[in-house]
């Protein structure tokens, strides 16, 4: 291959990058998902992880109430993790 030709490819990858990073970087630039409640707009973010809250303490009432709560290790690590799993679960679910 002759200089010109190397020239040419390397400017087309710079090109193609560049149209890729820019796309990647504008993909965000939709609408934020948000629930008016009252008339006031809250974030689909916040809902989801006030949900995930509220599904880990039925999951906390429901080992107490089993007593299984006993043999779950690092309840300090565990709900609060249960919680995040339910937030990213329903967020994954109702708004990816």
């Amino acid at each position: 291959m002759n200089k010109s030709a190397v020239a040419s490819a390397r400017a087309t990858a710079r090109r193609l990058t560049a149209i890729a990073g820019t796309s990647l970087l504008l993909a965000g630039c939709g609408r934020a998902p948000s629930f008016n409640i009252m008339g006031s707009f809250f974030p689909a973010w916040l809902i989801c992880m006030a949900a995930g809250v509220t599904f880990a303490a039925i999951v906390n009432w429901i080992f107490i109430r089993c007593q299984w709560d006993k043999n779950v290790p690092w309840g300090i690590l565990v709900y609060p993790s249960l919680a995040a799993f339910f937030a990213f679960t329903m967020w994954l679910t109702f708004f990816a």
